[in-house]
C-alpha cells in the first residue's frame, strides 16, 4: 500500500512538473520593441494594471513622495523627453516617474506597465541632468523589455516545478530546488539589467543626452555598494565594472 501511494504522488508531482513547462513553454512571443523571444503569461493591459495598483504600495515602503515639487517636475522633464524621442513613445504604457522621499535607500526601479520610481538618496548624489536621464533612460528600458513581466512566467514555472518535487518526492528535496531555482531567476535578473543598460544608452542618445554620463552612474552605484558589497553571482545586478563595459559597447555601436 505505501508503495503503490509513492507511485500515485510520484505521478502527481510529474503531472505538476509536465504541466507547469508545457505552460509556460506556449506563452511565447518575440518582442516587438526588443526583437526578444520572451515567455510572458500576461497581457500589457494587466501589465499597466499591476504597476498602477502597486504604486501606492511602492511609495509608502519608502517614506511617500518627495514634497519638492520643483525637483519632481525636473523629473518628469526628462522623463517625458526620453519617452518622446524613443521606441517608448509607440508602446502602450503609461509612463509616470516619481521621486521617492527614501533619503537611505540609493536605488530607481520600474513597475510592469511604465511606473517609475528613483529614490532621493539616489538623486541627490546625481551630478547632472544626463546622469537622471541614464537612471530613467535605464528604468524604461526595463518596462519595454517587459522584464517584471518575464521574471513573473519565469517565477510561475519554477514555483510549478517546485511543488512538483514536493508532492512527487521529498519536501525538503524541494527546498534544495527552490535555493537553486532561486539562483537561476537572479541570473536572468542579471541579464535585464544589461540589456535596459543598452536601451538606456540608446534613449539617452535619442533625446540628445551624453550617454557617457550613465558610466558615472555607474561608478556612483559602485561606491555606494562600498568594500563589502555581494559577489556578482549572488547578486541581482551585475558588477558596476562589468556593466560599464557593455554601457561602452553600446555608446560605441549607437553614437552617430
Amino acid at each position: 500500500m505505501r508503495r503503490k501511494n509513492s507511485k500515485v504522488k510520484l505521478l502527481i508531482g510529474a503531472a505538476i512538473i509536465i504541466f507547469s513547462i508545457i505552460q509556460y513553454f506556449s506563452n511565447s512571443e518575440i518582442n516587438e520593441y526588443t526583437g526578444k523571444k520572451q515567455h510572458i503569461s500576461i497581457s500589457v493591459n494587466d501589465e499597466i494594471a499591476i504597476g498602477i495598483q502597486s504604486t501606492p504600495t511602492m511609495i509608502q515602503q519608502h517614506g511617500g513622495l518627495h514634497p519638492d515639487e520643483n525637483y519632481q517636475k525636473f523629473i518628469d522633464n526628462v522623463g517625458k523627453k526620453l519617452v518622446n524621442n524613443s521606441i517608448a513613445k509607440k508602446t502602450d504604457y503609461h509612463y509616470d516617474f516619481h521621486l521617492l522621499k527614501d533619503p537611505n535607500t540609493i536605488n530607481a526601479f520600474a513597475l510592469p506597465g511604465g511606473q517609475i520610481f528613483i529614490t532621493y538618496a539616489l538623486f541627490s548624489k546625481l551630478e547632472n541632468e544626463d546622469q537622471l536621464a541614464g537612471v530613467l533612460g535605464h528604468e524604461i528600458g526595463h518596462v519595454i523589455g517587459r522584464h517584471s513581466a518575464e521574471r513573473m512566467a519565469k517565477q510561475g514555472l519554477t514555483q510549478g516545478l517546485i511543488n512538483g518535487v514536493a508532492v512527487g518526492i521529498d519536501p525538503n528535496t524541494a527546498q534544495g530546488a527552490a535555493a537553486i531555482a532561486n539562483i537561476i531567476n537572479m541570473s536572468y535578473g542579471r541579464e535585464d539589467e544589461l540589456e535596459s543598460d543598452v536601451l538606456g544608452v540608446k534613449f539617452m542618445i535619442n533625446a540628445g543626452y551624453n550617454p557617457n554620463e550613465l558610466i558615472g552612474v555607474m561608478k556612483i552605484l559602485k561606491e555606494a555598494t562600498g568594500p563589502n558589497n555581494t559577489p556578482e553571482r549572488l547578486s541581482t545586478h551585475p558588477d558596476p565594472e562589468n556593466r560599464i563595459e557593455k554601457i561602452k559597447e553600446a555608446i560605441k555601436k549607437y553614437k552617430k
